[in-house]
């Protein structure tokens, strides 16, 4: 019996227990070898003229034998002779298997190595009390070697009986991992890891019928490696499908990607129907390298913004069994990202061009990535201010420019700056919109989670435009007016009045009071909450399911109209009651237009009400 030259620790304990919660990848990097011979026998068979095999019959073959507690990895590629069996299995693949534990080992977060990739033949034993090797060399005078090992650095290697061409791996399965003894089991694994690998792979099990053919479970050619000019839309959608065989609805559109240099790399991109949800999406963009999946954790790959796509990305170049923060400074990893984003504005900002109108009705399934790398990648800001577009409550799209243009002769405030007036909900700020309407300005509807971070992006990109939402404090305000309104109050009634109001606001209300000469056709009172301070508000609740009342409600002002007809009702009736009945009810139909009455506070006022109409 010979033994393995052991460098290190004795590494086989670490694989089977250090590794245990990886433990599937067995199959993904046996089956990824098994390929790999196969792939060479092409390329030394072009080369060297061969012509004992038939191409179409070259495949790879998974065969579970249950009763035996056994899977055979059975490939009829480039097989080995006994000195490469030396190089490759006891010294190569081994020294492989120390570097990948190294590294595992030393990594921040064992979850944080990319794709666990690389462990190579020696994933094996996570798995098996036993492996086994049979194989022959394509080399016609080669013999065919045995080789076997119980998970020590022992082994046993000799000569056996003439074998067909390739190399079958037998492991004898362990305990611990009968699981992978179940068909299901072993068919969803290569599901998930060679759905797409470029040899055609086949699983089947002894206890099968006779009559029942083996499975092929992959797709040789999956469109990522094809020329985008030899694809029409049903192979894109077909290929979709494939990918998310759960997802009912069709993509929106996607971006074939396809570079050869400074670094190789091909995918798909698809654009799902996301709407306003940000949240972590179930089916995510897939890694491969040489059609081998690897993962869906594209974390410090690609750009942030972009994980809400789907699709796949194929690179070699891509470093594995690194950590991710190694990825943040790698360069071609940084080139690779810089590429996707291109690659993506440049899609998008060509279906703005090329049809504005389809554009604009895919807006609001598309435009939470667009918002989030506006907001995220400046390379991408700088292509999609062009392509990025608002509406207006009348439903019209304007790019950020367009707007501009529209309203800069009548939406300007005091310091001069051109005023985006904005709504986030139609319905809730219905007569703050009609205020604005009925003077003739333009409203936008930007209602999306990261609209306040969106908008002081903006801001700072032109410096002559300021967002404003329209609830944040009257129109007039707002807006710059020439025609300003005198009060019909003296300072002494304005003090009184201020301090009847304060008297009779309910405490969870106690808002602070602000006196304003608006003109006598506007409502007596009116709660805002001032731009700067809500932004700070919004900015603070992102993230948070449930924001206290409290902090909702503490940036709100009550702003008092000291010209409506009711200001001097309330200053000249004698009776205290008759006031605070007045004061009351006008502050509950304002608490109420803002759905701010609930509660105790609701139902009191519903009851009086009901009492007024009965009495009545």
């Amino acid at each position: 019996m010979d033994k393995i030259s052991v460098t290190s620790d004795n590494i086989f304990p670490i694989i089977k227990k250090f590794l245990y919660s990886d433990q599937e990848v067995f199959l993904r990097e046996l089956v990824s070898n098994a390929t790999d011979a196969i792939v060479k026998l092409k390329t030394i068979a072009k080369l060297e003229n061969l012509d004992d095999f038939a191409e179409d019959d070259l495949k790879v073959r998974v065969l579970i034998n249950k009763e035996n507690k056994t899977i055979h990895i059975i490939d009829n590629g480039i097989g080995m002779t006994k000195e490469e069996v030396e190089k490759y299995i006891n010294q190569i693949a081994f020294s492989g298997a120390e570097e990948f534990i190294k590294k595992y080992k030393t990594s921040e977060k064992n979850n944080q190595i990319i794709g666990h990739f690389g462990l190579g033949f020696y994933s094996s034993f996570m798995v098996s009390n036993k492996v086994m090797i049979f194989t022959q060399s394509y080399q016609k005078n080669a013999s065919s070697i045995f080789w076997s090992c119980e998970g020590s650095p022992n082994f046993i290697m000799k000569e056996i009986e003439k074998r067909d061409r390739g190399t079958e791996i037998v492991l004898l399965i362990h305990e611990n991992s009968k699981e992978f003894l179940e068909y299901d089991r072993i068919f969803k694994l290569l599901q998930k890891y060679c759905k797409f690998m470029p040899v055609a792979i086949s699983l089947s099990s002894k206890e099968q019928k006779k009559d029942e053919k083996e499975t092929i479970v992959n797709n040789i050619h999956p469109a990522w490696t094809k020329n985008p000019l030899q694809l029409i839309e049903k192979n894109y959608l077909d290929f979709y499908h494939q990918l998310y065989p759960n997802q009912l609805e069709d993509p929106l559109f996607w971006v074939h990607l396809n570079i050869d240099h400074p670094f190789h790399l091909t995918g798909i991109l698809f654009f799902p129907k996301i709407e306003k949800r940000i949240d972590i999406q179930k089916d995510k963009i897939h890694l491969y390298q040489n059609q081998v999946y690897i993962t869906d954790n594209l974390e410090g790959i690609v750009p942030d913004f972009l994980s809400l796509l789907r699709g796949v990305i194929d690179s070699p170049d891509i470093p594995l069994n690194v950590s991710r923060s190694y990825l943040q400074s790698d360069m071609s990893v940084k080139n690779i990202s810089r590429y996707i984003t291109r690659k993506v504005a440049d899609k998008l900002d060509s279906l703005f061009r090329r049809d504005r109108e389809d554009f604009q009705k895919k807006w609001e399934d598309i435009k939470i990535i667009v918002e989030y790398g506006m907001i995220s990648a400046q390379n991408f800001f700088d292509k999609a201010i062009k392509f990025f577009i608002c509406f207006t409550v009348n439903n019209i799209y304007f790019t950020l420019e367009e707007f501009k243009n529209k309203i800069s002769k009548i939406q300007k405030n005091k310091e001069g700056k051109i005023i985006f007036l904005y709504s986030s909900d139609k319905e809730e700020q219905y007569s703050y919109i009609k205020e604005a309407t009925d003077r003739g300005y333009e409203v936008l509807i930007l209602d999306s989670p990261l609209s306040v971070h969106l908008i002081q992006k903006l801001e700072f990109f032109d410096k002559e435009i300021f967002f404003v939402r329209i609830d944040s404090d009257h129109i007039d305000k707002l807006i710059d007016q020439d025609k300003k309104y005198d009060s019909e109050l003296s300072e002494k009634e304005k003090q009184d009045l201020k301090n009847l109001i304060n008297t009779h606001l309910v405490e969870k209300y106690k808002f602070s009071i602000q006196l304003e000469n608006l003109s006598k056709k506007d409502y007596p009172f009116l709660i805002i909450v001032p731009e700067f301070l809500r932004r700070i508000q919004e900015m603070n609740s992102i993230g948070k399911k449930i924001v206290e009342e409290k902090d909702q409600t503490k940036y709100y002002q009550l702003i008092v109209n000291t010209n409506h007809i009711l200001m001097k009702k309330i200053l000249q009736e004698i009776s205290e009651e008759k006031r605070k009945k007045i004061i009351q009810e006008a502050l509950n139909l304002t608490f109420l237009s803002k759905n701010m009455l609930h509660g105790k506070n609701l139902s009191t006022f519903v009851s009086k009400k009901l009492e007024d109409l009965t009495r009545d």
